[in-house]
């Protein structure tokens, strides 16, 4: 056995200088000092936070975890990310503030680190809603038993409303969206494979992002491109199916800038549709536009569901109805940050409110074997002012744009 007393647990390393950030560092301390202000409220000296989407909100850094914890301490004057050796100098880098790196020589050493910036604190806020049960159970043992207190909700809650610096971000990652769905739309063909296709997209986003944003970290930029029967679930991946005349489509573009999300979804037809996928077509962009019309102040989330809900139920397809209306946007992936408080559903009462940016995406799903069979789905994100919203989506949509000749 290898002698590991003489290793440390955890130290620091400045290796480099400083990378830019996505923010500028006041940004950073805009953020810091609201959750500072939520943390004195509530009584809590120090906050660990665990979260993809929270480490990368109050520090800049975005981590890969690949079956490792990793952290963020925030206390009323320090905010430090805990993160593994294997990573080496790259958190501090793209830390606002301090870094402390854990090493693996002895298991629990990522508690440890954690312990030494907590100290004796005897309340410790966490994300309950990311933090695992066993997880739980170690922090109490190697933290001395502290009071767990539950500051997800009001960490989402700080992170719905967008600022300034945050809207600009999220407009050029429409923009890029916009880019890569017309690489799509320009790749589609009889015979072209679903991977083919949505290759050209991601492809065209990624030059774009490195283009425009060249300080950026570039990873997880993807495409869904969806054929015929694969239409019928928003997320279904992507196959080597060819395109066959006739066949309903489903464009789907997110480009990914520095952990932040943007979509663009559209439905598309090679060749002419039928008429019953016509009207069902037609039908998705009536409720669409009428979700656009309602964003605004004031307005609530089930209140634009249920007005939406109103009118599919008045075309006979509310039952076929597939998810929700639409979503948040910001520090967001297909698997980490969903801002569940801000979504477009019957069970969510959340007041629309100037900085916050949401999705209008109604999908319509009508099963294999019917008439007009597959998922049709528009999608474009608007930004909430102070008295209406801005769509910064430019794609078109509708049967008008994107029938493709065959």
């Amino acid at each position: 056995m290898s002698d590991t007393s003489n290793r440390p647990e955890f130290f620091t390393c400045h290796n480099g200088d400083k990378a830019p950030l996505p923010f500028s560092k006041q940004e950073y301390a805009r953020r810091l000092a609201k959750l500072r202000a939520i943390m004195a409220e509530r009584d809590i000296p120090v906050v660990l936070l665990t979260s993809m989407q929270n480490i990368a909100y109050y520090s800049g850094f975005l981590y890969c975890a690949f079956g490792r914890p990793y952290g963020c301490v925030v206390t009323q004057d320090s905010c430090t990310t805990v993160s593994a050796n294997i990573d080496a100098g790259q958190p501090w880098r793209r830390s606002v503030e301090d870094n402390v790196i854990y090493t693996d020589w002895k298991r629990d050493n990522y508690w440890r680190a954690v312990a030494n910036l907590i100290g004796n604190a005897k309340r410790v806020g966490i994300e309950s809603d990311h933090m695992t049960l066993a997880a739980r159970d170690t922090a109490l043992q190697m933290l001395g038993d502290p009071e767990l207190i539950n500051v997800a909700p009001d960490t989402m809650a700080a992170r719905m409303v967008k600022s300034a610096e945050e809207i600009e971000l999220i407009k050029g990652g429409a923009r890029t969206a916009d880019i890569g769905g017309a690489a799509v739309q320009a790749a589609i063909r009889e015979g072209a494979t679903e991977i083919e296709v949505a290759m050209a997209g991601r492809d065209a986003m990624e030059f774009e992002i490195a283009r425009a944003y060249p300080h950026a970290e570039y990873r997880d930029t993807w495409v869904w491109f969806q054929s015929g029967l694969n239409t019928d679930g928003a997320h279904n991946p992507v196959t080597k199916r060819s395109l066959q005349k006739g066949d309903i489509l489903s464009l789907n573009t997110f480009p990914m800038i520095s952990g932040y999300y943007t979509a663009l979804e559209r439905t598309l037809f090679l060749g002419e549709p039928d008429p019953d996928s016509l009207r069902l077509w037609q039908a998705n962009v009536a409720a669409h536009e009428l979700g656009l019309s309602l964003i605004k102040p004031g307005a609530t989330c089930s209140g634009i569901t249920a007005e939406i809900n109103r009118f599919f139920a008045d075309q006979g397809l509310l039952k076929y109805r597939s998810f929700g209306y639409g979503h948040s946007f910001g520090v967001l992936s297909h698997y980490y940050g969903r801002e569940a408080g801000l979504e477009l559903r019957e069970d969510i009462d959340t007041v629309l409110e100037p900085g916050m940016v949401v999705s209008i995406e109604p999908m319509l799903w009508i099963p294999e074997g019917q008439p007009g069979a597959g998922g049709y789905r528009e999608h474009d994100i608007l930004v909430v002012g102070e008295s209406g919203a801005e769509n910064i989506t430019g794609f078109p949509y509708g049967p008008k744009h994107n029938i493709i000749d065959a």
